[in-house]
């Protein structure tokens, strides 16, 4: 039974996984479509946080007085976790408004890294040899997928300077995200973290859309940006972690690296040539290994 838990979390996650590496691919197509930053991450979170709204009204009335209601506290440390997931968002998609998706995803995944110096700092301890090797595979994968060795590849530096910021607030999220009012469902700590995300993007949205609001969007774009990047991935993956634990989830969510390239050279024509896919492997083995428990127990 345990066995069949498990199985069905890492299905959970790497469906989320998949779902979330499509996403970059389909904001680069509605780029190429005339659309602006600030109606695409806008349309996305009205709606993401619609169908939040209605999940969270579904489970009140099935499970009624079972459902545990979020104190202020807990909704202003999730609202605040949450703009770290609107900045995110905002980032991300100004980043592979400069650079093909391929290149934003590996910068997307510097996580991995940011992560252990984050906790290092938390933790005031420095990390195990184990986090260090798997820090240097994956800013050894990092020069392969990126390409920047290539001498005719020129990446624009503004793609490069928000695919990083996108990194270092993607880490934020992912710190907060375990760790803030985590006695309450899921989706109600999706729906407050989406409503301190909508607070970032929005204000981002008055400060920059100088153009008329194209509400087109919302009925092209927004109903697909949301359902991947606002409600299926962390719904999918709020099921799946707690089934097969961080260090196994954390590997099969690295899925969402090779579907991101794959979507972008099929969908977008992006050239990926061989090094850029050792490097992604690189970066996938990088985070089995600082997952994986090499200790062997004593029998």
């Amino acid at each position: 039974m345990s066995q069949n838990n498990v199985l069905k979390g890492v299905f959970l996650v790497a469906l989320g996984a998949t779902t979330y590496g499509m996403l970059a691919t389909f904001v680069k197509m509605a780029y190429t479509e005339g659309y602006t930053t600030a109606e695409v991450t806008t349309s996305q979170f009205v709606l993401g946080i619609i169908g939040i709204l209605l999940i969270n009204t579904f489970q009140k009335l099935k499970h009624k007085d079972n459902v545990v209601k979020a104190t202020p506290k807990n909704i202003f440390s999730l609202m605040l976790a949450g703009t770290s997931l609107g900045m995110t968002s905002l980032f991300y998609y100004l980043a592979v408004k400069y650079i093909p998706v391929s290149i934003g995803i590996v910068l997307l995944m510097q996580t991995v890294w940011i992560g252990v110096l984050l906790e290092m700092i938390l933790e005031k301890k420095l990390p195990s040899r184990q986090k260090v090797f798997s820090v240097f595979i994956v800013l050894i994968g990092t020069v392969l997928a990126t390409n920047i060795l290539h001498n005719e590849i020129e990446l624009d530096w503004r793609g490069l300077v928000w695919g990083m910021l996108a990194a270092a607030s993607f880490t934020t999220t992912m710190f907060t995200a375990n760790r803030v009012a985590t006695e309450i469902s899921s989706a109600q700590r999706s729906l407050y973290m989406l409503f301190g995300g909508a607070i970032i993007v929005f204000s981002f949205a008055l400060a920059t859309q100088v153009t008329p609001f194209n509400l087109a969007i919302f009925a092209k774009w927004g109903i697909v940006l949301a359902l991947f990047g606002t409600i299926i991935p962390p719904m999918l993956m709020n099921l799946g972690f707690p089934l097969t634990g961080i260090g196994l989830g954390s590997i099969v969510s690295a899925l969402e690296l090779p579907v991101s390239v794959t979507m972008a050279y099929v969908l977008l024509n992006e050239e990926v040539i061989l090094s850029q896919w050792i490097g992604i492997i690189l970066i996938i083995l990088a985070i089995v290994i600082m997952n994986v428990n090499f200790k062997r127990k004593n029998s």
